[in-house]
């Protein structure tokens, strides 16, 4: 039975990346914003080495697409924004960044890019899907009562296409947060993470 580890937002918290990563699995998902303002990521990689061979990293909207495609490339870990893994019959797919936020970060894409870019899983089936951004509207994407921060475009991909299972991170006050959304369980990992076992 396979085991991916899930987690996101660390934001230069290396002890809290050293407690997840002695957790066993067979892949390691960093979906978005390992550090703050692309800043810090060569420490980050210390920790990360021990599982170099089976980490799989996205950019989050504190990274642009070219940070973590060299900071994979100089550390031996998965670029896997825009990614496809296919295991037991499953598929896995990776998408970073978020959409517009107030602050300006450098890893942020249009709902229409995002729409865009989403559509490259569509029709993957059975797939697990893993987003920095989290959908709309969503106790994934709740930052205070009646204020969200999700991506419209994400919750129409969800609502759409129903993968088994969906990933995301970005909106910290959510995190752990657990939804339905059709026949999909969707979950904000946040830096505590998520095991799955399918």
């Amino acid at each position: 039975m396979p085991r991916a580890l899930v987690f996101s937002d660390l934001h230069n918290d290396v002890k809290s990346l050293q407690k997840l990563l002695e957790t066993e699995a067979d892949y390691y998902f960093a979906a978005g914003d390992l550090v703050s303002w692309a800043r810090g990521l060569d420490k980050m990689a210390e920790a990360m080495m021990p599982r170099a061979d089976r980490m799989y990293v996205l950019p989050g909207n504190h990274e642009s697409e070219s940070d973590i495609a060299a900071f994979c490339a100089r550390h031996g870990f998965v670029n896997f924004h825009g990614g496809v893994l296919d295991v037991a019959g499953w598929h896995i797919g990776g998408l970073g960044y978020s959409s517009p936020t107030p602050f300006s970060t450098p890893g942020e894409y249009s709902e229409s890019e995002l729409a865009e870019r989403l559509s490259k899983f569509a029709g993957l089936s059975p797939l697990i899907m893993i987003c920095h951004a989290p959908p709309y509207g969503t106790e994934l994407d709740r930052i205070q009562e009646s204020l969200h921060g999700g991506s419209t475009s994400v919750l129409d991909f969800i609502e759409k296409y129903q993968p088994a299972y969906f990933f995301c991170g970005h909106i910290h006050e959510s995190e752990g947060a657990v939804a339905n959304i059709g026949a999909t369980r969707a979950q904000n990992v946040g830096k505590k993470g998520y095991l799955l076992e399918w």
